[in-house]
């Protein structure tokens, strides 16, 4: 997707944008998610935002719903489908604010939610991002 619009892009943009995104995740860390959803809407849930203390919903990118392979554990019952959860209107509005292509941002914010499914922190990843 060349990321040029004429038009706000929709919740499928995105979502094909992800999926792009995704397929460039390395298969050996892929291969370790194989039960992920990508859900796009255009905000988070009012309780979500409640529950995670956030005030405005334009501060919240994405969200990583599932139980992290750090606290997964065999003798678990059966998994629900894990979820990345990408937030339409707040990524267009950092892309709107900085200089990164809108496919950049959704890539960096899908590996960032991805991070979580691993166990790393947000400190973590911002760590490994430094590191780069």
């Amino acid at each position: 997707m060349a990321g040029h619009f004429n038009m706000a892009p929709t919740l499928d943009d995105i979502e094909a944008m992800a999926k792009a995104a995704f397929g460039e995740i390395p298969a050996d860390l892929r291969q370790h998610v194989t039960n992920l959803t990508i859900t796009v809407q255009d905000f988070a849930e009012d309780d979500v935002l409640e529950e995670m203390g956030i005030e405005s919903p334009f501060e919240l990118l994405g969200l990583y719903q599932g139980v992290d392979m750090v606290r997964r554990s065999i003798s678990d019952p059966v998994q629900e489908t894990e979820r990345v959860f990408l937030y339409r209107r707040a990524l267009l509005d950092v892309w709107c604010e900085g200089e990164d292509s809108l496919p950049d941002i959704v890539r960096h914010v899908l590996i960032h939610e991805i991070g979580h499914h691993f166990g790393y922190s947000d400190a973590d990843m911002e760590a490994i991002e430094d590191a780069y």
